[in-house]
């Protein structure tokens, strides 16, 4: 059997209210109006339910007469949903290099244009081997051109940086307008 996730933070239901008054809405939507405590419990006993603060930052604190184990139910298939439509953003890598021909770039370029439309990041890098250490401004060249051939569909999102031997670059797709 799998134990479904409760929120965050933990509902106050029936013994667990201490408040003195309570704002009350019934079980079908309708406000009861403010009332205390033990005329709330009784009312949610008389209907085989249970009492549920639902806002306790209000004031005064907000209570439902509700089947909180269908509640609790509920609220965990629509966290479920919510986890469901989710997209994870990954990030996709392309390695360039300081010598890199135009047939080279062009498909590397097509392959980052693919990973931007389906909506992933891309990390391009340069990796400097060598006496290439002596040539950064050459690796800001390329970046750069990366950067402009991809300026479509992508957004720079962190600039090219040499970070030890590595030159890193991140784009991001552009946002649906």
């Amino acid at each position: 059997m799998e134990v479904l996730p409760i929120s965050k933070q933990e509902l106050q239901i029936n013994e667990q209210i201490r408040d003195k008054e309570l704002r009350v809405i019934d079980s079908d939507g309708t406000q009861l109006g403010i009332m205390p405590l033990r005329r709330a419990m009784e009312l949610a006993e008389q209907k085989n339910l249970d009492l549920v603060k639902i806002a306790p930052q209000a004031n005064p604190p907000v209570c439902k007469i509700i089947d909180y184990g269908k509640f609790r139910f509920e609220q965990a298939k629509r966290e479920k949903e919510a986890r469901k439509n989710q997209r994870v953003v990954e990030i996709k890598e392309v390695r360039l290099s300081l010598n890199i021909d135009t047939h080279d770039f062009e498909t590397k370029r097509n392959h980052a244009l693919r990973f931007i439309s389906e909506g992933n990041k891309v990390k391009a890098s340069i990796r400097f081997r060598g006496r290439e250490m002596g040539h950064p401004e050459l690796g800001l060249e390329i970046m750069r051109r990366f950067a402009d051939a991809m300026s479509e569909v992508a957004n720079v999102e962190k600039p090219a940086k040499l970070e030890g031997r590595t030159m890193l670059m991140f784009l991001a797709p552009k946002p649906a307008k």
